[in-house]
């Protein structure tokens, strides 16, 4: 299996636009799938549904392929959506204990409100970095503070913006995602050696 060296241990997807940046993540877990490499990790698809104001959130798990409604039907007239909160954390163990040597990547829809907050998938996070597995993941630009707070020197942020049109190696490229045939054993192409994980 083909090593990804990444060009820092978080990659930063921010964005304004929900949507683009959610294709990008999905883009990317494509590319990076097609070149070979073991992708972990949980993508949100939003779901309209006929007779109501708000779509069902739905997590993809990147290994099983396996979808889990993560918000609570309300009714049709309800206007906010309510995550249901075990489910999220049952998603997120599964992953996390599927995490591996086989593992290329933990590639994360969101850093959220919960997140934010200092819960959601900040464990899932940490444990990722500490077997040296790189994390691929989206921030929206009203959450930068936390996550600034949170990750500190250990991410690179990258504009969503900036990857609208590009796929494939392209795409991977500009996001600091590189296949090495040579490598083994390392993920990191930087020195994380003397930095504390989040």
């Amino acid at each position: 299996m083909p090593t990804l060296v990444s060009s820092s241990p978080i990659i930063a997807v921010v964005y304004t636009n929900s949507d683009l940046a959610g294709h990008v993540l999905d883009r990317a877990a494509s590319a990076l799938e097609d070149a070979g490499h073991a992708c972990a990790g949980l993508l949100q698809r939003d779901e309209p549904r006929v007779g109501r104001s708000r779509c069902d959130m739905i997590l993809v798990d990147l290994s099983t392929r396996e979808r889990v409604q993560i918000s609570e039907d309300r009714g049709p007239g309800a206007r906010g959506c309510h995550l249901q909160s075990d489910v999220l954390l049952s998603a997120m163990a599964t992953v996390r204990d599927a995490l591996s040597d086989e593992t290329s990547i933990l590639v994360l829809n969101k850093f959220g409100k919960s997140e934010g907050e200092g819960g959601g998938f900040r464990p899932l996070i940490a444990d990722a970095l500490d077997r040296s597995i790189p994390v691929l993941i989206a921030v929206p630009w009203r959450n930068i503070e936390s996550w600034r707070e949170f990750a500190g020197a250990f991410a690179r942020e990258v504009e969503a913006d900036a990857f609208s049109s590009l796929y494939g190696e392209q795409l991977l490229a500009g996001l600091g995602l590189i296949t090495d045939h040579s490598s083994e054993g390392r993920h990191f192409a930087v020195d994380t050696a003397n930095e504390s994980s989040p």
